[in-house]
């Protein structure tokens, strides 16, 4: 894996994979980091948001599948609710569904109405940013009022994604 653009301690238990999931791609598999240091890579995430921040943030939204691990420890360490974006058929009720691009195809999330909470964005990792993008256009088309995103990881060579002026907030990058 390429030089971390900020050297967070938790970078080094990131594992490195070789042509995964296809040939070309150099996946970060953060199994290692989450097994040896959950604690720390939630509090990590948590400290992207001040206080008067998570003062008002009403839920935490996971973008399936790795996104769910993050955002369901910080609702609970924040006392928030959790929301799930799913992929196509796994959600009952769903209200609306957003198809977006990928690296390497197309793919579509799924979510439930909204009630109009303020809602933060989870992923593990950030890449082109279209996940992320489909996701905050969903939220906001079922009902919800993004104030912010963040993931563990912003591979910041492939994007420079924002949404409505709002960056993506990370506890690690990678420059290339």
């Amino acid at each position: 894996m390429s030089q971390p653009l900020t050297q967070h301690f938790l970078a080094q238990y990131l594992e490195s994979v070789a042509d995964f999931p296809k040939p070309g791609i150099l996946f970060s598999d953060i199994s290692p980091l989450l097994k040896s240091h959950f604690k720390e890579s939630i509090d990590a995430i948590s400290e992207l948001f001040s206080e008067e921040e998570w003062s008002n943030i009403d839920c935490l939204v996971g973008i399936e599948s790795r996104g769910f691990i993050f955002a369901s420890a910080l609702a609970y360490k924040h006392n928030k609710g959790f929301i799930k974006v799913r992929k196509p058929g796994k959600l009952p009720n769903v209200h609306s569904s957003v198809e977006y691009g990928l690296e390497y195809g197309t793919d579509t999330l799924e979510m439930q109405k909204g009630d109009g909470s303020r809602v933060v964005l989870l992923d593990d990792l950030i890449a082109t940013g279209g996940s992320m993008g489909a996701a905050a256009e969903l939220c906001e088309k079922v009902g919800y009022q993004v104030v912010g995103m963040a993931c563990l990881i912003d591979l910041a060579a492939l994007n420079s994604f924002s949404y409505n002026t709002m960056q993506v907030r990370s506890v690690i990058q990678f420059n290339d």
